[in-house]
């Protein structure tokens, strides 16, 4: 099943609509849910999820929550993942995410990473050096 770029774009926008609605009800979340993201695996099933950044300095990326339910669901291959603001912004992987979706799956550095302007990049271009290749033991 291949998934649009603009379909995929359009549910992260979607999750992070809703959660923006439910955020606005709560004095000191302007934050939570500011950030969607939607991702499609090899197998064709989209996973969204949201931010939550909360005042005590807890919470996680849009991307996290999108990989927990993927992973919930028995896959970890990513085949596409985007992230935006609920004005449709989009908004590049922190670092913290780019190595998330590198350490659920090591052939996710193919993953194609939407980006603004229409442009994709795979994910071992915006996560270029691997520091576990420079341990002389294996992580085992």
């Amino acid at each position: 099943m291949n998934i649009a770029d603009s379909d995929l774009l359009h549910r992260a926008i979607d999750c992070t609509t809703r959660a923006r609605q439910a955020a606005a009800t709560r004095k000191g979340w302007e934050f939570m849910g500011y950030v969607g993201a939607a991702l499609v695996t090899d197998g064709g099933n989209v996973y969204t999820g949201i931010n939550l950044a909360l005042l005590c300095g807890i919470g996680f990326c849009a991307e996290h929550s999108a990989v927990a339910e993927m992973v919930r669901n028995g896959e970890t291959r990513i085949a596409k993942i985007v992230a935006t603001t609920a004005q449709g912004k989009i908004i590049p992987p922190c670092g913290r995410c780019r190595e998330l979706l590198y350490q659920i799956d090591a052939s996710n550095l193919d993953t194609a990473v939407l980006l603004a302007d229409g442009l994709h990049r795979p994910l071992r271009e915006l996560l270029p050096e691997n520091w576990q290749l420079h341990f002389d033991k294996p992580l085992n």
